[in-house]
């Protein structure tokens, strides 16, 4: 394992776990005979805060994910965690976390992977555009009894 796959691994989940699950489905329609290790089975993680960022950490409430863990038959182990109880989800995006780690990942990453994190790009502009077209630039003028 190359110290460059783990920053890859978590960059190409990252993309899985918050892609629609219908989008993931229609990139990837047909699975690859596994074995499920872990069915996918719901449960709830805390999720923490930091006060402006930079400060202490909080518990900021609960959110409900789904894991699985998967085989594929040469023996590479494929994990997920999705936000929300989608079991079909969560055993696509472990069955794909096991491709990327086998010598079919360029393609997988061509077919899947980059439409996705292109779709999420599109989506995230658009919002950074919707909310900078309500930025208000707030100014101070100099009136004649300051000077």
């Amino acid at each position: 394992m190359t110290d460059a796959l783990p920053t890859a691994r978590k960059e190409w989940m990252a993309c899985l776990a918050k892609a629609p699950a219908a989008r993931l489905a229609a990139l990837l329609p047909d699975l690859p005979a596994h074995d499920t290790l872990r069915s996918p089975e719901t449960g709830a993680v805390m999720v923490r805060g930091r006060v402006g960022g930079t400060g202490e950490p909080f518990n900021l409430g609960e959110m409900t994910v789904t894991r699985c863990s998967v085989r594929l038959a040469c023996g590479t182990v494929g994990h997920a965690w999705v936000q929300g109880r989608d079991k079909g989800h969560a055993r696509r995006a472990a069955v794909a976390d096991a491709l990327m780690q086998t010598a079919g990942a360029a393609d997988l990453r061509a077919r899947v992977l980059d439409p996705l994190a292109a779709e999420a790009r599109a989506a995230s502009d658009m919002r950074a555009g919707k909310a900078a077209a309500t930025k208000v630039d707030f100014f101070t003028l100099v009136r004649g009894e300051d000077a």
